[in-house]
């Protein structure tokens, strides 16, 4: 059963607190799927912690209606925020009146994986109010409220969402804890997708003895070097070859990890890590540089997002590609809409990652 917090300030807004993936799903299932692609972090995340039952009778059955007969029997008053070193979700609600059922408008993801802790990732279906800061302040300082009473301030290290979500959040949470926001952000990316009808298929022709394949176990060390410098190259979240080396073979043995094999010489690596029933996210895409700009990458992800698409019939790939990052190019040319300038679909979203000086710097 999920922790409730009331709104003293806004009474119509309350938040609630979801210590496991299907207690999250179970309120939330429907307005996930109505969002699939902008909510992969938090949905995709959720749906690795719930057996493939779970999965499926909380995300795919579960009813609107349900919900609000859920939310309509819970006593605000006989729950608080719940201290927790699991994982755990924070959703937030509101009401524009007693006879209407109540609105999901942001959600928290609070989790880890095997490297440590993840940033705290953010997440709205509600993108257009997301806008106005008069409909973000009451919402997002509950949210930060709730979460202070949850976790100690040096867990939260970085938060990543829509950026104007994020700039709220970073304000009210450092108001609340004193942990400044660090100078230059972590990340600046746009959210963009591809599908059946943007992607571009290519009949350029690999070069003699290359191959495009899914990495195996003999493929660990490479792999595991190519995690390494893609890490590295983020200066925030570096890696240790032994992390890497985890990584790798976690990656491999659930078969999230393609490489481009060069006569046995593995080049490049595109790793896709976070899935639900529609959408894949590439997650990681890196070239070792002393064979960058010979199209490798490009291969690579029109090879990975071609299967994706049309073989396991995901209905939409996603990724984010940094602001300044020339791989735009890359995602471009595969079919990667709303890039390297060009006109931007309302799918596609400016998103943004903070970190906050003093915390406990976890990985992802």
């Amino acid at each position: 059963m999920p922790g409730i917090h009331a709104s003293s300030s806004s009474p119509n807004v309350f938040v609630l607190q979801h210590n496991s993936a299907a207690c999250f799903l179970s309120y939330t299932a429907p307005f996930l799927r109505d969002n699939e692609a902008s909510s992969n972090i938090v949905l995709a995340h959720a749906l690795k912690s719930v057996d493939a039952q779970t999965a499926l009778s909380e995300f795919l059955f579960t009813s609107e209606t349900e919900i609000y007969q859920r939310l309509s029997v819970i006593d605000p008053d006989a729950h608080c925020p719940q201290q927790t070193k699991n994982a755990f979700w924070l959703t937030v609600w509101s009401s524009s009146s007693p006879s209407r059922p109540p609105t999901l408008d942001l959600v928290l993801s609070c989790v880890n994986w095997t490297l440590g802790d993840y940033p705290i990732f953010l997440w709205t279906p509600n993108r257009a109010n997301a806008a106005s800061s008069a409909w973000l302040r009451p919402r997002v300082d509950e949210l930060a409220e709730h979460l202070n009473l949850c976790v100690p301030p040096e867990r939260v290290f970085s938060v990543f969402g829509l950026t104007s979500l994020v700039k709220s959040f970073a304000r009210t949470w450092t108001r609340l804890t004193g942990f400044v926001v660090e100078p230059e952000p972590f990340y600046a990316a746009l959210f963009s997708q591809c599908d059946e009808t943007t992607f571009r298929d290519s009949d350029a022709p690999l070069p003699e003895g290359h191959v495009l394949r899914k990495a195996g176990l003999a493929d660990v060390e490479p792999v595991a070097q190519l995690c390494k410098e893609f890490a590295d190259d983020s200066i925030f979240f570096p890696l240790s070859i032994e992390r890497a080396r985890i990584e790798a073979r976690e990656l491999i043995a659930h078969g999230l990890v393609w490489v481009y094999d060069a006569a046995g010489d593995i080049t490049t690596i595109c790793a896709v890590t976070r899935n639900s029933h529609h959408v894949s996210a590439i997650t990681k895409v890196y070239t070792t540089p002393r064979w960058r700009r010979r199209g490798c990458a490009e291969y690579l992800v029109r090879e990975v997002t071609s299967q994706l698409l049309f073989t396991v019939h995901k209905e939409r790939v996603v990724l984010y590609v940094g602001h300044e990052n020339s791989a735009q190019r890359v995602y471009d040319r595969v079919g990667f809409v709303g890039l390297c300038g060009k006109d931007k679909p309302e799918s596609v979203e400016d998103s943004l990652e903070l970190g906050f000086v003093g915390a406990d710097r976890g990985h992802w």
